[in-house]
């Protein structure tokens, strides 16, 4: 036997023998960890692309510079410039021009369409970043000089449909200017959509004179880079930040962290539901098989050489699962990067048009996590089946007793009491680590206290039901269930799994959605929203156009708003600032507070009141009641957190304060929204018809609330449209794993159903014995996986989105969903005990019970 098996004939034929008995089993092991390995490996490949290229793009933008300086916000004033250029460690400054300007006739007639136009100094720029110099036709060199010449990218020219020579309409405010597009730029990254323009002319053209987005520096040779940024930092003082590029890559890397790195583990909820599915599989094999191995090691097998066939058959299984889930993952990280762009709905990469590339190192990680998780799922049943003593092992009716280690009910209570503890710890680098393992440790806790729980339910529904009827089906079918909690517990560990987490994911994306529109009904109030472009840095309308709006006829109110960035953190995104009408006597009528605010009376005199965002308290310290100041303006006032409002428009923080207050600060007269109230018996089509006639009518975007809703609600389902299909394969594998776990329980309970016809049962009362325990056990999985994915959601609402994301939701639970994946996991077990019950009862009932004599 022991050169049988050294030689490797006997593992084979175990290995081979026990799939082509049990195909189905196997593949269902199999597909569940393709499916994780899958997803988690797409995910990771679609992030990795996107945030490559969008870094590797912003770092073309910025050339051979050694040193960039910033405002605070969008735009300073170039009298810096020379300051600089005559600093006698800086070698060469590159003043830029930077602006997201909106295209008219965008060929995908999105009102969002920009494109990024630089403004730069074709002579200075030519030694920091030659690859952004235009190439102008040969008999017309100057228009590198001349106002009215862009040149484009490539993917510019093949996304707007023009040519050298061709007009390109672009919007200014609410006035149209059109540039000749002058030749190209031949440098550019694939995929990157940029202009670039002579720096005068685009200053003068998009209304920005004297005004620079950032000074590129290339310092003298010799000069330690981060002595000098730290030096100039202090220089400049507080309205100005000093980057280099490893800046610009953590800023952008910060930007989708925490949305990757959820993505991520979401992605591995697959896995984890797939190693739970693998040690269901592997256990109720090894008891199917006890047996045979007990001959086995009767005949000579050491427990060393069965506890390794049983971790290969393991090892292969998830061989076999990775390598197909590379490959799967592969194929959706292609499509989705063709058919949805590199941001998988979460709008972190604009401008990028990534492909994908197959990395290596992380399909050796990932391949490395399927077959781990599924060693890790064959490991105790590895150990059972080589620990199980021979003689007591060839009796019929020590199934339950192989599993009996399962029945310790204090490995599972420690989780669970430590899942507790972890919920306690702050974040690690603003990512919720301790959260995931609470997850983590609830699940495996959950699930190992099944085979306690299951006898207690059980053998308690036994006495009730026996006490009151005599009938055979629920008498059999309890009596199993109660007398054979281990073997029960075993199939209950995948539906429990999968059924928890889908729980998990569906509450609590049900409550930020429900939580989102309630938002928007608050930031909503007015019947209709004026634009002159959804986003770019040239939107605008001024102090007449404004007074022209207000007067419209129909109209008994208007609100108009400033919004622009403003950059406290250099390797933070960019925060929000919101300037508006806010009624100081009751803040909360515009702003949806979280908690108490300042009134206006016990405001100090000295400082202008600000309200922030629930980010801003995480990420930045803006507590209520904070004294703080912000770079707006020419001078540096005083300011107070009077309040803190919920936000969940914008992850990084945003700032809202009176829109007076803003201009008397800033200079600045322009507004970039109005929000306006119709009077009673106006409708919003009566109010656009008037507006349109306006001289800047044709320039402006109308939006009704309920549109907006909508539109925001349906960005919200594309945003989650990965978690939704993350609740479907969770789903899926449940339900394959309900299909393997009862098929195998009822093909090794062949000799059971022999005696039980011996008796005088017949074939229909098991089938109703079999479909009864199909029923009764996932029910029960069912109700415990509502509770523990209940707890789980709390975890994920109250902790996980919060530490993440910076802000907080209301609990709500979709219960409509809920009960009909119960229905259908419940339905799916009794007919698939049905069916195997078929199966296993078609023969004669003398052979089955053959073995034992």
């Amino acid at each position: 036997m022991t050169k049988w098996a050294d030689g490797g004939t006997l593992l084979r034929w175990l290995l081979l023998g026990e799939w082509k008995a049990h195909l189905t089993q196997a593949a269902v092991a199999v597909t569940a960890i393709a499916l994780g390995v899958a997803l988690g490996f797409a995910i990771h490949l679609i992030n990795s692309a996107a945030f490559n290229e969008f870094s590797a793009a912003a770092k073309s933008l910025s050339g051979q510079s050694d040193l960039q300086v910033r405002g605070t916000q969008a735009t300073f004033a170039e009298s810096l410039y020379p300051a600089l250029a005559e600093h006698s460690n800086v070698e060469l400054a590159n003043p830029v021009l930077e602006l997201d300007v909106v295209v008219r006739d965008n060929p995908e007639k999105r009102k969002n369409a920009t494109l990024k136009i630089l403004g730069l100094d074709i002579f200075r720029a030519a030694d920091i970043a030659p690859d952004l110099i235009g190439i102008p036709a040969e008999d017309r060199l100057f228009d590198i000089l001349a106002d009215d010449a862009i040149f484009l990218s490539p993917a510019a020219m093949e996304w707007l449909g023009v040519k050298r020579g061709d007009s390109l309409p672009l919007r200014v405010g609410t006035q149209t200017i059109t540039l000749r597009v002058a030749g190209g730029l031949v440098r550019t990254r694939a995929g990157q959509r940029i202009g670039v323009m002579d720096i005068g002319a685009a200053q003068w053209r998009f209304q920005r004179i004297g005004q620079l987005s950032r000074v590129e520096l290339k310092l003298m040779p010799g000069i330690n880079h981060e002595a000098f940024k730290t030096t100039l930092a202090r220089e400049l003082g507080a309205r100005y930040v000093v980057t280099e590029t490893a800046d610009q890559e953590a800023r952008v890397a910060n930007m989708s962290r925490a949305y990757r790195v959820n993505l991520n583990m979401l992605a591995l909820v697959a896995l984890f539901t797939g190693a739970f599915l693998v040690f269901s599989t592997q256990m109720l094999s090894v008891v199917r098989r006890r047996h045979q191995f007990a001959l086995l090691r009767v005949l000579g097998l050491t427990p060393k050489q069965l506890l390794g066939q049983v971790l290969l058959e393991g090892a292969v299984l998830g061989a076999i699962g990775s390598l197909f889930g590379l490959a799967l993952g592969y194929a959706i990280a292609a499509a989705a990067l063709n058919v949805f762009g590199g941001d998988l709905g979460g709008g972190f990469f604009p401008g990028v048009q990534p492909s994908v590339h197959f990395d290596p190192i992380a399909a050796v990680i990932f391949f490395t996590l399927g077959l781990g998780v599924t060693l890790l799922g064959s490991a105790a049943p590895a150990w059972e089946a080589a620990n199980a003593h021979p003689a007591p092992a060839l009796k019929s009716g020590s199934e339950d007793a192989a599993l009996s280690k399962l029945a310790t009910p204090w490995p599972a209570l420690a989780c669970l009491a430590l899942g507790g503890l972890l919920t306690q710890l702050p974040p690690i680098l603003d990512l919720p680590v301790f959260g995931y393992l609470a997850v983590a440790l609830l699940l495996i806790g959950g699930i190992a206290l099944m085979p306690r729980l299951s006898a207690f339910v059980f053998s308690a529904v036994f006495s009730a039901v026996t006490r009151r009827t005599s009938d055979a089906v629920p008498t059999l079918a309890l009596a199993r269930l109660a007398n054979a909690p281990n073997q029960a517990a075993v199939a209950l560990g995948g539906v429990l799994a999968s059924f928890s987490l889908v729980v998990a994911m569906a509450i609590m994306v049900t409550s930020f959605r429900v939580s989102v529109d309630d938002w928007l009904k608050h930031i909503l109030p007015a019947d209709l929203y004026v634009q002159t472009a959804a986003s770019g840095d040239t939107r605008g309308l001024t102090m007449d156009e404004m007074k022209v709006i207000a007067a419209t006829p129909g109209l008994s109110r208007a609100d108009f708003f400033r919004s622009s960035q403003l950059t406290l953190d250099p390797s933070r995104p960019s925060v929000a600032l919101i300037a508006r009408p806010i009624d100081m006597t009751d803040p909360t009528s515009t702003l949806p507070m979280t908690g108490e605010i300042i009134a206006s009376a016990l405001l100090p005199k000295d400082a202008i009141p600000i309200w922030v965002s629930e980010a801003m308290v995480d990420l930045y310290g803006y507590t209520l009641g904070k004294r703080v100041t912000l770079p707006i303006g020419t001078s540096a006032p005083g300011f107070v957190v009077a309040g803190v409002w919920r936000d969940y428009g914008r992850q990084f923080g945003a700032i809202q304060l009176r829109l007076a207050d803003y201009q008397a600060l800033s200079g600045d007269q322009k507004v970039n929204d109005a929000a306006l109230w119709l009077q009673a018996g106006v409708t919003p089509e009566q109010v656009i018809t008037s507006l349109k006639r306006l001289p800047f009518g044709g320039a402006l975007e109308f939006s009704e609330r309920g549109q907006i809703r909508a539109l925001s609600l349906n960005i919200f389902d594309r945003s989650f449209a990965v978690t939704y299909l993350l609740e479907a394969v969770a789903i899926i594998i449940g339900l394959l794993g309900v299909a393997a776990s009862f098929s195998a329980q009822t093909l090794a309970r062949t000799k059971e159903f022999g005696i039980l016809r011996h008796i005088g049962v017949t074939r229909r009362q098991i089938l109703g014995m079999l479909a009864a325990e199909g029923g009764l056990l996932t029910a029960l999985g069912i109700a415990l996986g509502f509770a523990l994915g209940w707890c789980i959601s709390l975890i994920l609402v109250f902790i996980v989105n919060p530490q993440s994301f910076h802000w907080t939701m209301q609990l709500s639970l979709p219960w409509g969903g809920l009960m009909t994946v119960a229905l259908v996991l419940l339905l799916s077990a009794a007919l698939t005990a049905l069916a195997s019950g078929r199966h296993a009862i078609a023969g004669d009932a003398i052979r089955a019970v053959r073995e034992d004599w």
